[in-house]
């Protein structure tokens, strides 16, 4: 058996972004386990695609090909399309085994990675050209009681992801000699980062140390620089620093390889390809696919079916009981999932809508990353014809039609 790695990035607008995401791909190839290959692909904004990268696999000889998303928490892509994918690739190659890895989801890796970029993290220096004196004299000492950590993520239409986010928050928190570590998104959910600045501030701390929560530099961590800029221009009794992205950092580096090896060894925790609108969609169409991506669901219930998670899965807001009426082991309880506080980018609640349900994907508010996803597939951005693309709007239009007939009260 030929086992292969598919690394899946996101995908960015800036192509140092991608570029970065690229040299940590070649970082993870060299410590992977010996006659393993290893490909890098992208969900979006640029190429190869995830079905251009399981073909470079299969053309390499791989009879086995696990997936590894680059991707900081399982929200729509994780729990969607990357899903969606790989059941493409397994009608086109029936002859190859398909692994679906975790994310990089909620771990002590990240913690680890976030302190070390903390202890690096630079004060932002305030130019006259930024509305204030340029800062010659070092500030005055602060004490850790006075100092605030801002933690800031992309943010999600998912809230498992969001909570997710919040809990690496709280990890770090108990880390650090700091009295405050505060939680912030750049776009699509709140709080935003000007509200956690403010609160920052409310809380009485004098020196804010602002945590990017982000892989790879891009559009949306410049615009964070010049954010952090523009505050500490407008603040200059507070003293401001930033933090680095967390890039090449070596536990990153183990982390990836870890949720490879899991794949490798059968020994994959779980992912929400179970998820109830993808089994109600499964179920109104009939189709027979598994859904099994390469493990047996076995989940044993150390992490209550998502990724690290040691809550029950009662979301009982609305009191809905959804069985999900399949036989997976160790599955004798019904999931309580809130409707609306499960939406997997599919079921608009009322703060959604507000947000006009927007993903922003490296500082392009678009849609839906669905119909983006569907217009690079057909041309790229150099008007490049794609290359084997299944269209993917009638699984879409399932998985969205599934979502209102479960949410149906």
């Amino acid at each position: 058996m030929m086992n292969a790695i598919l690394l899946v990035g996101h995908g960015s607008r800036d192509p140092e972004g991608n570029r970065e995401l690229m040299e940590f791909a070649r970082a993870v190839a060299e410590k992977a386990p010996e006659n393993t290959v290893v490909e890098t692909c992208f969900l979006e904004l640029t190429r190869p695609s995830i079905a251009e990268g399981v073909t470079a696999c299969v053309d390499k000889g791989a009879t086995r090909v696990v997936l590894v998303p680059i991707i900081l928490f399982a929200a729509g892509h994780a729990k969607i399309d990357i899903p969606n994918a790989i059941d493409r690739a397994k009608i086109r190659y029936p002859q190859v085994e398909f692994v679906y890895g975790r994310p990089i989801g909620v771990h002590e890796k990240v913690v680890q990675i976030m302190q070390t970029r903390l202890l690096e993290a630079q004060p932002v220096l305030v130019t006259a050209g930024q509305g204030g004196a340029a800062v010659a004299a070092p500030p005055a000492p602060v004490t850790d009681e006075e100092t605030a950590v801002l933690v800031l993520g992309r943010g999600s239409s998912d809230p498992d992801a969001n909570s997710d986010f919040f809990k690496m928050t709280r990890m770090l928190w108990e880390k650090l000699p700091y009295k405050w570590a505060e939680s912030s998104f750049i776009g699509v959910t709140q709080p935003s980062f000007p509200d956690g600045l403010q609160r920052c501030l409310l809380l009485g701390a004098k020196k804010i140390v602002i945590m990017p929560y982000f892989l790879f530099t891009g559009v949306l961590i410049k615009r964070i620089d010049e954010m952090t800029a523009e505050f500490a221009a407008a603040h200059p009794d507070v003293q401001v620093e930033i933090g680095g992205y967390f890039g090449f950092h070596p536990k990153l580096v183990e982390l990836v390889l870890e949720r490879a090896n899991e794949g490798l060894n059968g020994r994959v925790a779980a992912n929400c390809d179970n998820c109830q609108f993808r089994l109600e969609a499964a179920k109104h169409h009939h189709h027979h696919h598994d859904h099994d991506h390469g493990h047996d669901h076995h989940h044993d219930h150390d992490h209550d079916h998502h990724h690290d998670h040691a809550h029950d899965h009662s979301h009982d807001h609305h009191h809905h009981d959804h069985d999900h009426g399949h036989s997976h082991d160790h599955h004798a309880h019904d999931h309580h999932h809130d409707e609306e506080h499960y939406a997997h980018d599919h079921a608009m609640n009322s703060r959604e809508a507000s947000l006009d349900f927007h993903h922003d994907h490296d500082g392009e508010l678009h849609h839906s990353h669905h119909e983006q996803e569907g217009a690079l597939n057909s041309q790229d951005e150099e008007g490049h014809e794609g290359k084997d693309i299944s269209p993917e709007d009638a699984g879409h239009a399932e998985i969205a039609a599934a979502s209102e007939r479960v949410n149906r009260p």
